[in-house]
């Protein structure tokens, strides 16, 4: 058994992965979390009976999922009560809405019903794409630590099926002809906080994925993995302190050998894992000079996502609405590009709602409902102030939206409770680099080994996990880069 000490920084996805694996695995294990509660950005917000995601809703390619917790010696259907679904969301547009499926069947007939002549395109998508994803899952599974990793077998494999130079909505093009039926199938680059006309086609797996291998909700919230993991870990060994912030990681020689806690006592260990969001542990995490390729001055010339704002509402009633609901702009185009773009916020809005509770009674008192809305505008690099004035007359606006284009009409009279969070409260309160929700951009130039490396190239005993590291943002990679890391630090120690 390895008779070695790692301290894990931050308890999201990605923290609690490495944890409850690394613990497994005979390592001393201490995760410190600055807040109350567990979870990072997939913290449960709870309030007065209700519980809402404080971010991620959607769950996909649930077999990272339970590849984490079989190495951590744990089982998810033991762990946690997952729904798979099926509708899995409607998609609003202002003259037309319809259902999409993952049974294909379904599928095709809905497409047969809204937009003839597409169907055939449809089983091309489900064919191409499925050989895209068998083709790229293994070049997402391995890390690229040096130049060197960029002409191996598996990644040169890979390539042809990357479609470099081709963007989501170009790879759409070749299987839908219909406008709002390729946007229907692009909208997923959100999850990447990107336009789909910048995002890269290779993550055309991602609508693949959504409708051939299922999407899901887990009973209480995608949060409940978090505390899942949590209580996993802590059999496995290891340690969990909440409201206990690293102030720093403590370096000799170029090498961690520790942190340092915001109280100042001084914590020794062989590794640091770093789940911080990345853009702030390079600002907030190191003594000045030590870190260089990602310093402040030079991360700021990255590209990074937009940012969300959200309301999070308690109603007294329930809505016969989905469980997920995507509404786009009338000109999308011209909203994502303000959005992404950090021009302004859009007058012309697209937003997401979830409705939760028609599925899960178990997020609200009997009769009511955790209502949860996204709204993808500028991260707070853009010249948008958060005041409270403009923070009301927004969410003013994202409401009425809500009421115009929804069955819920009489909204407002039935809110209980209210929470907004505003791109500044990501970057002040939760500690999120320029409130960029969904970290650095995947662009070509910032993805495998352009992207920071999972063993932190600047800092020896240090290994990333997170959005902000290889293979991206969401929870299947994050989940992804936490097994990565943990099996480098296993292999190197």
């Amino acid at each position: 058994m390895p008779d070695k000490r790692i301290i894990v920084v931050g308890a999201g996805p990605g923290g609690l992965t490495s944890a409850m694996i690394l613990a497994r695995r005979g390592y001393r294990v201490t995760v410190y979390e600055k807040q109350p509660e567990l979870g990072g950005r997939n913290a449960a917000l709870k309030k007065n009976g209700f519980t809402w995601d404080r971010g991620p809703t959607f769950l996909m390619m649930k077999f990272f999922l339970e590849n984490v917790f079989r190495l951590a010696g744990a089982s998810i259907d033991e762990q946690l009560k997952i729904m798979r679904l099926d509708p899995m969301y409607k998609l609003s547009f202002p003259d037309r809405e319809f259902i999409s499926f993952s049974d294909p069947q379904k599928m095709e007939a809905e497409l047969q019903r809204h937009f003839p002549g597409e169907v055939e395109g449809l089983r091309r998508f489900y064919r191409k794409e499925k050989r895209r994803f068998e083709k790229m899952l293994p070049g997402m599974q391995r890390p690229y630590s040096d130049l060197a990793s960029m002409i191996s077998p598996s990644l040169l494999t890979t390539m042809p099926y990357m479609s470099i130079g081709k963007s989501l909505y170009d790879q759409l093009g070749e299987y839908f002809s219909h406008e709002q039926l390729r946007l229907a199938f692009t909208f997923q680059a959100k999850y990447l906080g990107m336009s789909p006309w910048d995002c890269p086609a290779a993550f055309t797996i991602i609508p693949w994925s959504e409708h051939a291998q299922g999407v899901y909700h887990i009973a209480g919230g995608l949060n409940a993995i978090s505390q899942a993991m949590a209580g996993v870990a802590a059999h496995n060994g290891a340690e969990i302190h909440t409201d206990c912030p690293v102030e720093k990681v403590l370096v000799n020689n170029g090498k961690a050998t520790g942190v340092q806690l915001r109280d100042g006592h001084r914590e020794e260990a062989d590794f640091v894992v770093i789940n911080a969001d990345f853009g702030h542990a390079m600002d907030s995490l190191f003594d000045p000079g030590i870190i260089r390729k990602y310093a402040p001055s030079r991360l700021l010339k990255k590209k990074f996502s937009c940012s969300t704002f959200m309301i999070y509402l308690g109603l007294d009633t329930i809505y016969d609405e989905p469980h997920h609901n995507v509404l786009f702009a009338r000109d999308y185009k011209k909203n994502i590009e303000e959005t992404t773009l950090g021009a302004r916020l859009s007058e012309d809005i697209s937003f997401y709602v979830q409705n939760a509770t028609v599925l899960d009674p178990s997020l609200a008192p009997p009769g009511h409902s955790a209502l949860y809305v996204l709204v993808p505008v500028p991260n707070t690099q853009a010249p948008i102030s958060w005041d409270q004035e403009t923070t009301e007359a927004f969410a003013e606006k994202v409401l009425t939206g809500v009421r115009q284009r929804t069955s819920m009409n009489d909204l407002t009279a039935h809110i209980t409770e209210k929470v907004i969070l505003t791109p500044e409260g990501w970057r002040d309160e939760h500690d999120i680099f320029l409130g960029a929700t969904f970290n650095l951009s995947h662009t070509i130039r910032q993805m495998l080994y352009f992207r920071p490396h999972n063993r932190f190239e600047e800092v020896e005993n240090v290994y990333l996990v997170g959005g902000g590291t290889h293979p991206g943002s969401g929870l299947p990679t994050i989940y992804e880069s936490a097994r990565i890391s943990s099996e480098m630090i296993s292999r190197e120690s």
